[in-house]
């Protein structure tokens, strides 16, 4: 078997994961990654900067309001791309490219489906989930508009998800980037021209985003199908068998929930904040704009680590599996502290960046200051999150990760239900601390227990102990 393509071109060398020093390996895997991520962060950004500066804060707000609910359906589409990604990983790492291809056809269906499915649920319940969570009335309708827009684009979101998970998965994490750019770049054309031009608000900007992923997903298919041969399935390889769909269901849909999960507590915490009026919401939602581009690099890390997690355990080295969570856990440490820096020294300027030059930066500040310098302190622990989240579910563990996510959902919603019940803003922004702390609790223990039984199945007898033995 060849695991490698036969180019050697920029774009078709892939970081070797499972030999030659690990730290580097994953620095260099997590580079393009970490751009990636900011990019795949910036849709959503840079609507809001040009809605802010364009359309005024009332209808930040209204973006804002359904922040939680965005995070909800774009999550869908990460997770379920990525922990079928996983499996691809696992089966390269093998050196089984049949197995390969059978997860690819498998994945793909899987995908639709699962997307079909979430955008009806979406097109029926998004309005009521909106009354739910106390949204504003002089934003409602506005914030209802760009949802349910961006919940028609979900298949896109998955595809593109999807198609950089198996690129990722083999150790190109160069071309999802490349294409990521050039569609983010395409992003804020078509926001210029739909909210300006053919002035259509809040739907402008959504449209803009759902057209912008769908161009990024057919460029990584077309790649995929002229480059990259062992990811394109061959026609007996889409008969697909229970049990492989099965599997690819098992790590698959557990990661796409834990996203869900998370998001659910987001919408709790939305609730919350949504109680001290549009103002608030609108500094909330600049403010979380910020700290989501500068904690990208903690995601971009965990991405890494699925591939490395799913590829060395494919492979059965368990020391390399170990060492690499040790060499994370060190770029992830460096690199929160440096966020938490950028945020502290930087906040005013990032904040003036979503308002135009008539917004009162200054009484937007209080707000904005009270959550991110709070979530600031916490970062190091959301950082391992993401470490233990990830290598457990490239090694095949699929149900503590979404377990963490359930204890990140039950932290989140106690502290924003005291938060309503005392109507406190601090206590309303602490709701993402508390669940990072718990989060982060349960899944280092979770990881320590998985080692454990990594070990046991992947180390060989001591082959001294058994010499001696006879």
């Amino acid at each position: 078997m060849t695991q490698s393509p036969a180019k050697k071109s920029f774009f078709n060398r892939n970081v070797d994961l499972m030999n030659g020093p690990i730290f580097k390996s994953l620095f260099v895997f997590m580079l393009p990654i970490l751009v990636s991520c900011l990019f795949q962060q910036l849709y959503n950004t840079v609507d809001t900067m040009i809605v802010g500066n364009v359309l005024g804060d009332t209808a930040l707000a209204a973006i804002g309001a359904c922040g939680a609910i965005y995070e909800l359906l774009v999550g869908f589409g990460i997770g379920i791309g990525n922990g079928l990604a996983i499996v691809a990983a696992r089966a390269y790492g093998a050196g089984d490219d049949d197995q390969l291809k059978q997860t690819v056809a498998g994945s793909i269906v899987i995908g639709i489906i699962a997307s079909a499915v979430i955008t009806l649920a979406g097109a029926v319940g998004l309005h009521p989930l909106l009354e739910l969570l106390d949204t504003p009335a002089e934003i409602l309708e506005d914030a209802y508009g760009y949802i349910i827009i961006i919940d028609f684009g979900v298949i896109v979101m998955f595809a593109y998800n999807l198609c950089a998970g198996l690129l990722r998965a083999i150790g190109n994490s160069k071309v999802p980037l490349f294409f990521l750019v050039f569609s983010a770049c395409l992003n804020v054309v078509l926001d210029l021209l739909l909210i300006l031009c053919f002035h259509m608000g809040v739907a402008g900007a959504a449209i803009a985003t759902n057209i912008s992923q769908g161009v990024s997903a057919v460029l990584c298919l077309i790649y995929i199908y002229k480059n990259v041969p062992v990811l394109c399935p061959e026609r007996t390889q889409w008969r697909l068998s229970a049990s492989d769909t099965a599997y690819q269901m098992r790590m698959g849909i557990p990661m796409a929930l834990q996203f869900s999960i998370t998001a659910s507590g987001a919408m709790v915490m939305q609730a919350a904040i949504n109680l001290f009026g549009s103002v608030a919401v609108a500094a909330f939602t600049a403010a979380s704009k910020v700290q989501s581009l500068v904690t990208q690099g903690m995601m971009s890390m965990g991405q890494t680590m699925a591939s490395y997690g799913g590829q060395n355990y494919g492979k059965g080295d368990y020391h390399r599996l170990e060492k690499g969570v040790r060499s994370a856990l060190l770029i992830s440490v460096i690199y929160s502290l440096l966020a938490a820096a950028t945020v502290g020294l930087f906040l005013r300027p990032l904040l003036s960046l979503f308002f135009s030059g008539d917004i009162d930066i200054a009484s937007l500040m209080p707000w904005a200051k009270t959550y991110i310098y709070m979530c600031a302190v916490f970062y190091i622990p959301l950082s391992t999150i993401f470490i233990f989240r990830n290598i457990m579910q490239g090694c095949g563990y699929s149900f503590l990760p979404m377990m963490g996510g359930v204890a990140e959902l039950f932290a989140r919603m106690i502290t924003a239900l005291i938060a309503m019940k005392l109507v406190s803003f601090p206590l309303a922004c602490f709701c993402d601390p508390a669940a990072w702390v718990g989060a982060a609790l349960f899944t280092g223990f979770s990881w320590l227990s998985v080692k454990k039984k990594l070990r046991a199945s992947l180390l060989p007898e001591d082959t001294s102990s058994s010499s001696e033995a006879k």
